[in-house]
């Protein structure tokens, strides 16, 4: 006996040879980081959830950033609504999944036959009884071990009718852990649980290092007491990391337990199995059996994994199945705790190689289900990352894209409107200068024709005077009435005729240059109003205005209608020496009569003869005043004239006077009787013509530039009104162009942001290509 121990020992160790040079390959890189390889998964955790807090708050901003362009009017839906509700959406996804990364633990599911001491390898794991054990069919239900921060173990039932939560310390009812026998041990089975449910112990992390690194131990009923394997599997298999079968090495691999997990196969894509053949403590009492009792073990293990499941392939099969005895390793770890040898008790031969064993099993089964958590857990979740992370950075790319066209586009615009606005502020003012000279010129033009219009009105003022009809009567009143109407008549005709001669050709020469103005001032106009340029026509027909006010003009006009002889004494002086002459003359002979008045009044009593001879002599010294007179305001040959006169009068004698005087009275007699009515009418009406012609010729100039001033102002107005259409033009110019700069500063402002989200989203995809270098490719590392 003592002889065969050796032997078993040596063939156990054997047995374990095939793993050793990987397993203290992995414990020194391991060790080195002073971490157990629990910890792999406990770190790609930390760090694919601190990525997601990340890749969450930049979806949040990039979704601002999407809403603001949208809602921005003047960046002409740089990016659409359709790109705002795929980030959105992004945000709401990122959200669950940051939830469920969160919720995430690797697990560990024991499955086997009834009494294949499941819950003790449980507990041989925990170091301690957590799990109800004992002989027969124990574990009732599904038991999960998670740890907890909190110093008090507590238990949560899920799945019953009536949830339930049971804290050991603090409640009213003061329970122990063991209260777990009572809700989960057969022999104590709770009415109100069934084999689905699920009850979950939760023990301190502090107890257990295993548990420190959101490791969770699921306990199951043996596959061998219940149909319901299906239900079974979708609760709580399908999120299992990796599956222990635990079966007794006293017995062999048994159909009902490769049916389950030809059953997990079918509904997981390759699960990583590890099979632990239990009590293998049972080998040493018969110790030359042992290595063919391993090999037929072993071969059938893994026939089952490399044949029927396909699950590893034959080289690495072997590294998945191990030889333990959980019941001794679980009494050997309690008496180490207390203090005790962890070798004391009753322990079997070749103790020491199982707890080995045991120990290798813990090791390859955390850095498996390190590894296989990590790439079940948050692989998908990583390409979920990516694939948000290239979609948003392809929207971020073409809003920058299009913000760039937009940009490049404005610019261009702007560039054009200022190139335009410099042109018709230079345009304009070379067109004031030349639209004024244009307006000079016609307004001389109009001038000229005004005023030689007027002249010829004047000319023809005595037939507009002859063509005046109305009841004439030398009666002051009535001569008044008469007077008035004239004065209208020659106003309305006047003016009239001057329309008649003028305005037309005033018109067409205004709508020319009116025109010729358009013409010029078009291209300075915008498109709007270029097509509506008539509009800026006056409708009306332009008239001058010839304000002749004859009223005022001739208000001192004084007719002269009393009869005058054609052949008296002022008529003859007139005739002969003209008005202006004539009127010295008769003042002259006016004060000659007078000084010889003074003499003659002052001798009264003078002899009869002497008034004759003084009047006869007062006669010919008036003739000779008058004609010195006359001849000192006339000619030598008006003088001559007179003195032949004089000696034709001395010779002839007064037989001719007498004559002459008979015929001078009776032309008299005949101008007397021909002063009529209308001799009279037509005397003021050839009065008034010689007095109006030479009124009006005073107003000829001040009329004409009057009617120039006219047309200059109708001009000045046209143009006034387009000058205020191009300032118009002008200022939406500025406008346009201080709008569109302030469109490209948005656009630069939006390309520079959407440059930094798209270099934030490269970031991002950087961490996740590390994180998938570092925790789901570590072959690569």
């Amino acid at each position: 006996m003592n002889r065969s121990l050796p032997d078993a020992t040596k063939s156990t160790t054997y047995a374990l040879q095939a793993g050793d040079t990987e397993r203290h390959r992995g414990k020194m890189s391991l060790d080195q980081g002073d971490f157990s390889p629990l910890k792999h998964f406990v770190l790609a955790k930390k760090r694919i959830g601190d990525v997601f807090e990340q890749l969450q708050c930049y979806v949040q901003e990039t979704a601002e950033f999407v809403e603001d362009t949208c809602k921005n009017g003047s960046l002409e839906q740089i990016s659409s609504r359709d790109q705002l509700d795929q980030i959105q959406a992004y945000t709401s996804k990122l959200s669950i999944i940051k939830e469920v990364l969160a919720r995430r633990h690797m697990k560990v599911a024991f499955f086997g036959r009834t009494s294949n001491g499941k819950s003790s390898v449980i507990n041989a794991m925990l170091r301690d009884r957590v799990l109800p054990s004992g002989i027969g069919h124990t574990t009732n239900c599904f038991l999960s071990v998670e740890g907890t921060d909190e110093d008090k173990a507590y238990l949560k039932t899920e799945g019953s009718e009536e949830e339930k939560s049971i804290k050991t310390e603090g409640s009213e009812e003061e329970k122990s852990i063991k209260t777990v026998n009572q809700l989960a041990h057969a022999l104590h089975m709770d009415e109100s649980l069934d084999a689905g449910c699920l009850v979950r112990v939760f023990w301190p992390k502090t107890k257990c290092a295993l548990l420190r690194d959101d490791l969770v131990l699921v306990d199951s009923p043996g596959t061998d007491v219940t149909t319901q394997l299906d239900s079974w599997i979708d609760k709580f298999c399908l999120d299992a990391d990796v599956f222990v079968l635990v079966a007794n090495s006293e017995s062999t691999l048994m159909n009902t337990e490769k049916h389950f997990f030809h059953k997990v196969n079918e509904r997981l894509s390759k699960p990583n199995i590890f099979i632990l053949n239990n009590r293998w403590d049972a080998s040493a009492s018969e110790p030359e059996y042992m290595d063919e009792v391993r090999k037929q073990h072993t071969d059938r293990c893994v026939n089952f994994l490399v044949e029927e499941l396909k699950v590893v392939d034959r080289e690495q099969a072997p590294n998945r199945i191990f030889f333990v005895s959980a019941k001794e390793v679980l009494n050997s770890r309690m008496q180490k705790a207390q203090g005790m040898p962890e070798t004391g008790g009753a322990l079997a031969e070749g103790f020491q190689d199982r707890l080995k064993e045991f120990q290798c099993f813990e090791r390859r089964f955390e850095e498996c289900i390190s590894q296989s958590a990590v790439k079940t857990k948050f692989e998908q979740h990583t390409i979920r990352a990516r694939q948000i992370t290239a979609n948003v950075k392809e929207v971020m790319d073409a809003i920058n894209i299009n913000a760039a066209e937009k940009r490049v586009a404005s610019m261009e615009d702007r560039e054009y409107l200022m190139d335009r606005l410099e042109f018709v502020k230079n345009q304009l003012n070379l067109l004031i200068e030349e639209i004024k000279k244009r307006i000079k010129a016609i307004t001389e033009e109009v001038e000229q024709k005004v005023s030689n219009a007027m002249a010829e009105e004047i000319c023809r003022l005595s037939v507009l005077v002859e063509e005046f009809h109305s009841d004439f009567h030398p009666s002051p009143h009535v001569l008044k009435m008469y007077k008035n109407e004239l004065l209208t008549h020659i106003e309305e005709g006047m003016g009239k005729n001057l329309a008649f001669r003028c305005t037309d050709a005033v018109n067409v020469s205004m709508q020319t240059s009116q025109k010729d103005m358009f013409d010029l001032m078009q291209p300075l106009l915008p498109p709007a109003v270029q097509s509506q340029i008539h509009m800026l026509v006056p409708c009306r027909k332009f008239d001058l205005s010839y304000d002749l006010n004859c009223a005022t003009l001739c208000s001192d006009f004084q007719e002269d209608i009393e009869f005058k002889f054609s052949l008296g004494w002022t008529a003859l002086v007139t005739r002969f020496l003209g008005p202006t002459h004539a009127k010295h003359a008769l003042m002259l002979v006016d004060k000659q009569v007078q000084q010889v008045a003074r003499p003659l009044a002052t001798t009264p009593s003078a002899p009869a003869l002497a008034p004759q001879q003084e009047a006869s002599t007062s006669q010919e010294e008036l003739m000779l005043s008058m004609v010195n007179n006359l001849a000192s305001v006339t000619s030598r040959t008006s003088m001559s004239v007179l003195v032949v006169g004089g000696v034709v009068w001395r010779t002839i004698g007064w037989r001719l006077i007498g004559l002459s005087m008979s015929l001078y009275g009776l032309l008299f007699l005949y101008e007397k009787l021909t002063w009529t009515t209308k001799a009279k009418e037509r005397t003021l009406k050839r009065q008034f013509v010689d007095y109006a012609t030479e009124k009006l010729q005073l107003i000829v100039s001040f009329t004409s530039a009057n009617c120039s001033h006219q047309v200059q102002q109708e001009m000045a107005t046209t143009f006034a009104r387009l000058c205020q259409q191009v300032d118009l033009t002008q200022k939406e110019l500025e406008g346009e162009i201080s709008r569109l700069s302030d469109k490209i500063q948005q656009l630069e402002t939006v390309q520079n942001r959407s440059k930094t989200l798209r270099h934030k989203a490269t970031e991002l995809e950087c961490q996740l290509e590390s994180f998938t270098s570092q925790y789901l490719q570590p072959h690569q590392a």
